[in-house]
Formats: C-alpha cells, structure tokens, sequence
C-alpha cells in the first residue's frame, strides 16, 4: 500500500519529533543561571579565620548584600560542614556560598542545601564526590607552604617564614604579620575528611585561580575549574587573593549573586 504525500509528511514530521522528546530525555539536564540574591556566606581555610574575608565584605555590603561569615572550627570535615549548614539555614532566601581554600572543600558539600544558588571558589579545593583530593593534589608539583605545615601533636599550622612567603607573597609584609600572629591552627583528622556530594555538579559555579599561589598549585586549580565548568577568572596574586585582590573577587561573587 503506497501511502500518500500529505500522509508521509505527518508520519515523517512525527517521527521527527519523537525522535527529538527521546534524546532530550537521556541528556544531562543544562545547571540553571544564578538567581539573583541578596545573602553571601563564607568559608574560611586552614590558617586563617572568618575575619579574613574583611576586604570582600567591606565591599559587597554597599551593595545591600547580606553577609555571613562562618567561623569554620577546623576540627574535622562533618564539623566544618555542619557549621557552614547552620549558617545556611539562617538566611531567607538564595544564598550565594563562596569558599577559599580549605573552605572550598566545605563548599562542595555545604551547597548541596537548599539555599544555596551558586557555588564560588577562590584559590580553594574543589573534590569530587568520595574523591581523595590529596591523591589528586600529588598528580601536580607539590607547592612550597606542605613544607611549612607543623604539628604540635593533633594541631597544625604554618611556620612564620612559610606564611610570610608562600601563603601570603603579595601581602604587605606588616600586614602579613599581624595575618600570622592570628592564624587558626586546624586539626589533623580535618584533612582526612572527604565529601559525598560535588554541589558543583549540580549549581552553576564560578573559579578564582590565583596565578602566583605557592599554596595550592595554580595548574591544579585551573584543572578544577575546567573540570567544573565554572565561569572562571585569574588574578596575578598570592594564595591570598580575597585580601591583595579583593575587587576583583567581589567582582566575581556580584555576578553569582545575579
């Protein structure tokens, strides 16, 4: 039976179209574009406190933004975590989660909630989920500061000299010492720690890799980036760019918020 021109166009169209719902239906759903929002919350890393992130907030508060940041305890991942969430769950609305170093860690598991909208990383770890990030860190030269790490039995920090030079090269060596004098020492079950779910893969994310970073291998982060798909931007600054550079991170964490 021959079917007719009109009949075949309609089958053809159809068929098209079926074909078109079938293979939408197996793709990877695209990560949406931030929401515009008004809350910021922060994480801070190893070696510092929530009042590193004072030159960011400084500003982004002119901007009407409602700002939080986390005193991360250091004390072993699920803590650091669990803070971060608490903070979280105060916030009344989309919550940009912006996380710097050892934070970033926090941030990949912590932007799983609700809240958050966007995930930002400044100079800061990025695992996927179960990943054993220092395995992934020993694929990459190892970078100057591991040296300076020191345990005073279970607690860890970095030596004056270390700090000064590889965690915090491009800051005013005045400056640099009073960041030393109040460095907060970390636990060492916190590196031990790993995540179970990569909020990354799931909100848009966005990258600040510090090209002069003697503290996490600048290679290593451009890595994360990519692997993430984030939007991603590079500062010529130490491991410290949310203090030496703190425009240009604030610039970052606006188009997050939307």
């Amino acid at each position: 039976m021959i079917m007719n021109r009109r009949k075949f166009s309609t089958a053809l169209l159809a068929g098209a179209a079926a074909s078109l719902v079938s293979t939408n239906s197996m793709a990877a759903p695209a990560i949406a574009r931030p929401q515009k929002t008004r809350n910021i919350v922060f994480v801070h890393g190893l070696f510092a406190d929530g009042s590193c992130w004072s030159e960011v907030i400084s500003r982004l508060q002119p901007k009407g933004l409602n700002i939080t940041s986390v005193q991360n305890p250091l004390i072993t991942l699920p803590e650091s975590i669990a803070a971060a969430e608490r903070v979280l769950a105060r916030q009344d609305g989309p919550t940009v989660l912006v996380g710097h170093s050892f934070g970033g860690m926090v941030v990949t598991q912590a932007g799983m909630h609700p809240h958050v909208s966007a995930v930002v990383y400044i100079a800061a770890r990025a695992p996927d989920a179960n990943e054993d990030f220092a395995a992934l860190a020993k694929t990459y030269p190892t970078p100057p500061a591991s040296a300076g790490i020191v345990f005073d039995g279970e607690e860890g920090r970095l030596t004056e000299r270390a700090f000064l030079e590889d965690f915090a090269g491009d800051i005013p060596r005045a400056r640099a010492e009073v960041l030393y004098a109040t460095q907060y020492p970390f636990r060492k079950a916190l590196l031990s720690g790993k995540v179970t779910e990569a909020a990354w893969r799931h909100k848009p994310s966005y990258y600040a890799v510090s090209s002069e970073d003697r503290t996490i291998n600048p290679d290593l982060q451009r890595f994360l980036a990519k692997r993430m798909d984030a939007k991603a931007i590079e500062i010529k600054a130490s491991h410290l760019s949310l203090i030496s550079h703190p425009g240009e991170v604030a610039e970052l964490i606006l188009e997050a918020a939307g």
